[in-house]
């Protein structure tokens, strides 16, 4: 890689056309240029201008020189106008989170998105595991998990929480309802839907309750934003958190069933620790945490 200052000083020296005037402008003396020219020459192994008394010409290898550091003051001048305007419309931003939380985020996302020609977000939905994993090898720029990482890496916000819910039809009322009731009509299982089961079944049914390998299933799906639609239809029942129920389109036809024992999840905003955000990622942050708002 040839030598940034001597590059720099001949591509000065190549649009003045003198060494004196070359000196001048970079505050050095006229042999200081000579040296640097000499210095190039070498690394490069070629002689790079052809005297020609007070002035001189560039030889053939000259001008590939003299082009290369005119495209590496271009590029340094855009780094420089892209650091110096921060514009938070223009870039890539990433983010991961959980499928029931993307899907309440996304939209929250559009209008910004329909304003900014010159923004990509890329937002993946994924386990907390390989969040955790994409955020400590600079995969994400934001991420949005269950719990305090608590690792020395990472900086995490607690941003709010959202409940772990027992989605019934719509129809289903407002009574009181027992395991039994749940096993008559069977779950509508999902990838994340037997610990949920685990978790909030168990709290509240702790009597009945056998263990998510032995509950009635009367089907399942994978695909996060068709979980409650049998649901909907009359079709069983379902563990969700409420994002998943919020993001919901038809969620008028569902109903979710308070029950005496309740279960949270805490919800924890993500970053590398020290990482200075950019205008694009902090506006992101802000609207990860309205989203996160809307759970209340």
């Amino acid at each position: 890689m040839l030598n940034a200052t001597w590059l720099d000083t001949f591509t000065t020296l190549c649009k003045t056309g003198h060494f004196t005037q070359t000196a001048e402008r970079l505050n050095m003396t006229q042999p200081g240029v000579s040296q640097h020219l000499r210095k190039l020459e070498q690394q490069v192994g070629q002689g790079l201008i052809s005297r020609q008394g007070k002035s001189f010409t560039l030889t053939p290898a000259g001008e590939a020189v003299f082009e290369l550091g005119l495209s590496r003051r271009a590029e340094e001048k855009r780094l420089r106008d892209a650091i110096e305007a921060d514009d938070r419309n223009a870039g890539p931003v990433h983010i991961a989170c959980s499928g029931s939380f993307a899907m309440l985020l996304y939209p929250n996302l559009f209008p910004w998105m329909h304003a900014a020609p010159d923004l990509s977000i890329h937002l993946k939905a994924m386990p907390q595991a390989e969040i955790l994993t994409g955020l400590l090898e600079g995969c994400f720029d934001l991420g949005v998990l269950g719990a305090d990482p608590d690792h020395a890496r990472l900086e995490a916000t607690h941003i709010g929480r959202e409940e772990l819910c027992l989605v019934l039809p719509a129809d289903a009322g407002d009574m009181p309802v027992s395991f039994s009731d749940l096993e008559a009509r069977g779950l509508i299982a999902h990838p994340d839907g037997y610990s949920y089961a685990d978790d909030l079944l168990r709290l509240n049914f702790p009597d009945d309750y056998p263990g998510a390998d032995r509950l009635s299933v009367r089907g399942s799906v994978n695909q996060i934003g068709q979980i409650p639609a049998p649901v909907a239809k009359g079709v069983g029942y379902t563990l969700l958190p409420r994002s998943g129920v919020e993001a919901f389109t038809d969620k008028a036809s569902l109903s979710v069933v308070q029950l005496p024992k309740r279960r949270w999840h805490e919800l924890w905003l993500v970053k590398r620790r020290g990482r200075q955000l950019s205008a694009r990622v902090r506006f992101a942050r802000d609207v990860i945490i309205e989203a996160a708002g809307q759970l209340r």
